[in-house]
């Protein structure tokens, strides 16, 4: 909570995660950005999965296949 001009403030979720990520050691914070990859990228894997199975790229491999098939594309 901050207090300012006698009156009190709850700090949001958001805010107490900055202070204590700003606390943090090096260490910690070598710690917490290793980790932090690791939830954000399995997020994202979540979310593209969601994203396929409710078909949201679909057009986007129909567009790709087309492109391929029309010599669009190169192989790497």
């Amino acid at each position: 909570m901050k207090v300012q001009g006698g009156i009190v403030f709850r700090m949001s979720k958001l805010e107490a995660i900055e202070k204590k990520v700003s606390a943090l050691s090096p260490e910690e914070l070598a710690k917490f950005r290793h980790w932090y990859a690791e939830f954000d990228a399995a997020a994202w894997d979540r979310q593209i999965e969601r994203d396929v199975k409710a078909g949201k790229l679909d057009a986007l491999a129909d567009e790709a296949v087309r492109e391929h098939a029309a010599g669009k594309s190169t192989e790497f």
